[in-house]
């Protein structure tokens, strides 16, 4: 295993390569958790996420003849920009595999970093497969993104970090994928401050870590899709069980709602944006997941590369599911008016109309009458049931359309 040394080797060897990410204090997600809580925010790095730490300090190990050959990975994303971009910034080649799936924007940010993408296979697997046959074929230098001694040293920085930023933690939340990061950071952290609490938290739906653990050996999982595809790793690393079982305290699940609120209330109420998996920590406290209560924790926000689209979507979601987006269905009488009667009475509760579709011919409409869907921006879920009971008793049979 790796050690305190060589996390501070690390250390020395990134240098001023990779940004000192702050860890702010939120006010909002303390009185939500229970905790006082502050976030490294690591989701704030050049590339967007933690992995650069990793990416720098592994490729500054290389020997000289080592970067003249050049070096291949596997990724979908986080991990691929931190190697092309600082593979590039210290000139050694780069070529990187990433699944045909993998969103447009992770695949353009890691070519415009310099890096020569090669999108092949449906998933990650597939694209490891070939990347293991370039490194033969051309004689690279893989570069795995969790499993490897110098990957897992870079992380760990982010204990060291933390340690100086907040002397007084008493507990460190981190998201865990394959486990180069939470190993990192809790060899660092346990081996000077023990008595820390180090909790890990995954994807309900690809749990290798947890599963590991109770094996006492890497097990592979079936594959699965969710919002938390940077942490979705489907085996755990052999390097870095052990440093889990050794140091970390706890390993808790969070599902895909919980991870989608996570995301909307650290942009709304910390306006900072995070991936799935980069809110994977602050959905676990949100949702009460730990043992913790009452104790100063950090949050490791470990990456921010989230599709606007996707966000979008979660955003939406969001607001439908706090009432301030809702959707109604009404009949009203088909005569001159009947819409602006409707419209009034929703202008005299202060809603705002988002979209609205009047049909006379679809939906089982009777001669003599009209439907009316409206999408209304409201104040929440109180707002919304006044607008409903007010429209109903205006004389209009109403429904909410999910």
């Amino acid at each position: 295993m790796i050690t305190l040394a060589d996390i501070r080797a690390a250390r020395a060897t990134i240098g001023d390569a990779v940004f000192l990410s702050p860890c702010a204090y939120s006010e909002t997600f303390s009185r939500l958790t229970g905790n006082k809580i502050f976030f490294k925010l690591e989701n704030l790095q050049m590339t967007g996420s933690f992995k650069e730490r990793g990416a720098v300090n592994k490729l500054m190990s290389l020997t000289p003849e080592e970067r003249k050959r050049g070096v291949v990975t596997a990724s979908a994303g986080n991990h691929a920009q931190g190697v092309a971009y600082h593979a590039t910034r210290l000139g050694i080649r780069s070529k990187i595999c990433m699944p045909v799936g993998t969103p447009l924007i992770k695949v353009s940010s890691t070519r415009s970093y310099g890096a020569e993408v090669v999108l092949i296979g449906n998933n990650f697997d597939e694209a490891c497969e070939e990347a293991e046959r370039l490194r033969q074929a051309e004689n690279l230098i893989y570069v795995h993104a969790f499993d490897d001694d110098a990957i897992i040293a870079g992380q760990g920085t982010i204990g060291l970090e933390l340690l100086e930023q907040q002397p007084d933690l008493e507990a460190i939340v981190a998201p865990i994928g394959g486990g180069g990061l939470i190993g990192g950071i809790a060899c660092a952290v346990k081996t000077l401050r023990p008595e820390i609490r180090m909790i890990g938290v995954e994807t309900m739906r690809v749990p290798s870590m947890k599963a590991a653990v109770a094996a006492h050996t890497p097990v592979t999982l079936p594959p699965a899709v969710t919002i938390g595809d940077g942490i979705a790793v489907r085996r755990a690393g052999d390097r870095t069980l052990p440093l889990v079982e050794r140091y970390v305290d706890e390993i808790v699940t969070v599902d895909e709602e919980e991870i989608a609120n996570a995301i909307l209330l650290l942009l709304e109420r910390e306006k900072s944006v995070a991936e799935g998996a980069g809110a994977a920590a602050a959905a676990a406290l949100l949702n009460h997941k730990t043992s913790l209560n009452g104790l100063r924790t950090a949050v490791v926000i470990s990456g921010g590369n989230i599709d606007v689209n996707f966000l979008s979507r979660i955003i939406e979601r969001g607001l439908v599911k706090d009432g301030r987006l809702v959707r109604l269905r009404l009949r009203a009488p088909d005569q001159p008016a009947a819409l602006h009667k409707v419209l009034g009475v929703i202008a005299g509760l202060r809603a705002n109309v988002m979209d609205i579709v009047h049909d006379r011919s679809h939906y089982g409409v009777h001669l003599g009458e009209t439907v009316i869907d409206l999408t209304l921006e409201t104040r929440g879920r109180e707002h919304a049931n006044e607008i409903i009971s007010a429209l109903g008793a205006g004389g209009y049979p109403i429904e909410q359309i999910a």
